[in-house]
């Protein structure tokens, strides 16, 4: 199927449609003045409290409906006792590792925790291949990091995919560690190319698009590849009735099947490569204040009881800083503590339990990691796209 290309995006205002969110203040959850009390939401299968990522960032929000999906088996989400935890850094994992001689791709490695990551590993030796929408900005974020390389990527645009891809590949070199960290999140409901929904069509089905095309530098290197999601994925399985949101949209549910894509992608990924020498894994960074949230007013993050007028985070000890928040994905992507491991969701620097039923606050959700549905989702998205590296004639 030929592959649609991601042209600029329309922006369709905020209809007002939404959910309840709750402040975080102390700890503790609380209802809003003037928002609705639990289970007077939208209606929607299933309910309760779900903590979301906010700017992959944990943000609690009160009586979030979660789209029902079937339970499926998470037999490999045991905690392996790492010895790093929540407030370990991504210096403190990489203790130990030398990156000398080993070439990463860091999408969006110049903002927030891709910023981290990028000085992470180019502090251990590593070269670092930063793919950014704004290279200028990129170069200026990163000026003084030696051994980081920007180059122009825009993953709302399959074109600008498909480039990238042209141009590493041309230059000869071998991937050894592939991080999707880059994203949208909350936007206002955005349509792209044939009317995809934006946060879907970023942060995934772009990812998906560039790793399948560069996959004649991930092979070779025995990359791991790993998948920026979020514990935002307890929001939403996959909506595979309305991918994209044509009967109504909700900015929140939409970043949680996003996430969940995410996960999804790094199963199936891992099923296929593992074989190869290449593993996958995708992970919940942690609770940070980034510029991911760029979406979400001032006026709802101090409303919300996230920020205060001066734009102080109000519970700092519910937030990781960014150096923590980028440990998780730069343990995933060194760590030998993972050599033979993969197809998992991790958080906090270990594998992540499976989530409990009631119980919102860690862990993985099963329909992330089912089997089935991750192959189901990768069909999808190649037809979609139109590449697929491991389909007879690869990439399109």
């Amino acid at each position: 199927m030929r592959a649609h290309t991601l042209s600029a995006p329309t922006v369709i205002p905020p209809s007002g449609r939404g959910f309840p969110l709750s402040g975080f203040l102390g700890g503790r959850l609380r209802r809003l003045p003037g928002t609705p009390a639990v289970g007077s939401g939208p209606p929607a299968v299933g309910s309760g409290h779900a903590a979301v990522d906010f700017g992959h960032a944990a943000v609690d929000f009160e009586s979030t409906p979660i789209r029902s999906v079937p339970r499926m088996s998470t037999s490999q989400q045991h905690k392996i006792g790492s010895g790093f935890g929540a407030t370990s850094t991504a210096d403190d994992v990489l203790q130990g590792i030398d990156l000398n001689g080993k070439l990463a791709v860091v999408t969006g490695g110049y903002s927030g925790l891709g910023l981290e990551t990028t000085r992470a590993l180019t502090r251990a030796g590593a070269h670092v291949v930063v793919p950014a929408r704004r290279p200028a900005a990129a170069r200026e974020a990163l000026e003084g990091v030696e051994g980081a390389e920007v180059d122009e990527l825009d993953l709302g645009d399959l074109d600008s995919v498909r480039a990238f891809a042209e141009r590493f590949l041309a230059s000869g070199r071998t991937i050894d560690i592939m991080i999707d960290n880059a994203g949208i999140m909350a936007c206002p409901e955005t349509r792209v190319g044939p009317g995809w929904e934006a946060q879907f069509a970023t942060n995934h089905l772009g990812h998906f698009a560039l790793v399948n095309r560069l996959w004649p530098a991930i092979e070779p290197g025995g990359a791991r590849v790993v998948s920026v999601s979020s514990r935002a994925h307890h929001f939403s399985g996959i909506r595979w009735d309305d991918l994209h949101w044509q009967r109504g949209y909700d900015k929140w549910q939409a970043y949680g099947q996003a996430k969940t894509a995410n996960v999804l992608f790094a199963v199936h990924l891992d099923a296929l490569a593992r074989d190869r020498g290449v593993r996958a894994f995708a992970l919940h960074p942690g609770g940070i204040i980034t510029p991911l949230q760029r979406h979400i007013p001032k006026e709802e993050m101090i409303e919300r009881g996230w920020i205060d007028e001066n734009g102080t985070v109000l519970n700092p000890e519910g937030f990781k800083t960014p150096q923590q928040g980028a440990a998780t994905q730069v343990w995933a992507a060194t760590s030998p503590q993972l050599d033979g491991l993969g197809g998992v969701y991790l958080e906090d620097c270990d594998i992540a339990e499976p989530a409990q039923e009631g119980d919102e606050r860690g862990g993985v959700k099963d329909w992330a990691v089912d089997p089935d549905q991750a192959a189901r989702m990768w069909d999808l998205s190649a037809e979609l796209t139109g590449v697929n590296a491991f389909a007879s004639g690869g990439r399109s």
